[in-house]
């Protein structure tokens, strides 16, 4: 299931702690376009921790978003969070072919994986032939708990779509990488990619367009929503949909919104310090940020001069012809939201 065929016209369905982005992407020769978009509000409890605990409300939510772009019957590809994947490398003879194959892959697995096989969602893809040992084969393996695809893909597949494939988001990072980059870079510059959510702030870190460093930490935009939701009295929903919308009150803005840039900037200065401490040999040439969280406006500037590096706001959309039915305007405001489900939409063109 991780790694399914090529397929045409998927979307890309992000679903995250307190919203699911979905985007349609197209692509005609060489250019790529946005056809749709959406995002739309799930409840608190819906998603907790990355794993999805009621499947009901983000089906719901899901085919709302669905309707906002116009979709029927479309094929899917989702993600579940790297934090839940067991990812390993393993080298096996090219003897195994097939069944036999397949079959010496669970007999490995089971040896590193600590629940049984049979709770377990398991798949592998063959990488080729290994360097140091000519007569073995490399392979990827990936393997979760198979209730957090379980529950993807009913949620998916109830909102009247069909769930194709459940990646990881760390690949989908990988992938939407190469079109967030606004300037040439040499294949050992290292640059960063940090994804501030709801709950959770990632930093993923990449060399020659593969993830090298991966950590999540707990921290996101929910700590802001709770804070203007106790001391101005508005509701969560309230608060965010002002958030996401722009239409938060001068007097929020001053008080919580503009502070909250600088706490920002601390939790992901926390972040590269936990990378730098990691042994690396070479400082970071350039920081993407990207999530919901990150839309708040001077935030940019405020981490390049706390960073010391060159931070840009995460725009996949930049080079794509963007679709007739799609308000400029508000995907101005939503794309930081959107880069992961923008990564999983453009799964839809792997060879």
């Amino acid at each position: 299931m991780f790694f399914g065929k090529k397929a045409a016209s998927w979307v890309g369905v992000d679903i995250g702690s307190s919203s699911v982005k979905l985007v349609a992407l197209s692509r005609h020769g060489s250019t790529i376009g946005l056809d749709a978009y959406a995002t739309v509000s799930l409840p608190p409890t819906a998603v907790v921790d990355g794993s999805v605990q009621e499947v009901q409300p983000v089906a719901e939510a899901i085919s709302r978003a669905a309707k906002i772009c116009g979709l029927k019957q479309a094929l899917a590809v989702a993600a579940v969070p790297s934090s839940a994947v067991i990812i390993k490398r393993m080298e096996l003879s090219k003897a195994f072919t097939n069944i036999e194959l397949e079959d010496q892959v669970k007999v490995e697995a089971d040896q590193f994986i600590p629940y049984p096989l049979d709770e377990v969602a398991l798949d592998f893809e063959v990488i080729g032939a290994s360097r140091a040992h000519p007569d073995l084969n490399e392979l990827l393996l990936v393997a979760c708990r198979r209730d957090d695809v379980d529950q993807r893909e009913d949620a998916i597949n109830a909102a009247g779509l069909k769930c194709q494939i459940v990646d990881v988001d760390t690949y989908a990072m990988e992938r939407v990488f190469p079109v967030l980059l606004t300037e040439q870079h040499s294949s050992e510059e290292m640059i960063a990619i940090v994804d501030v959510g709801a709950a959770t702030l990632t930093l993923n870190v990449l060399r020659d367009q593969k993830i090298i460093y991966n950590r999540e930490q707990s921290f996101g935009g929910n700590d802001l929503t709770t804070s203007i939701h106790h001391q101005f009295g508005m509701s969560v929903d309230e608060v965010e949909q002002a958030l996401r919308l722009g239409e938060i009150s001068q007097e929020v803005q001053e008080a919580m919104v503009q502070p909250f840039r600088f706490t920002i900037a601390q939790q992901v200065s926390r972040a590269l310090q936990f990378f730098y401490s990691s042994g690396v040999q070479h400082q970071l040439t350039r920081i993407y940020v990207c999530g919901g969280a990150t839309a708040i406006d001077g935030l940019v500037d405020i981490l390049t001069e706390e960073l010391g590096v060159p931070v840009s706001l995460a725009n996949p959309f930049a080079q794509m012809d963007i679709g007739s039915r799609v308000n400029r305007e508000r995907l101005l405001k939503d794309t930081p939201s959107l880069v992961k489900a923008c990564g999983l939409a453009l799964r839809s063109f792997d060879q």
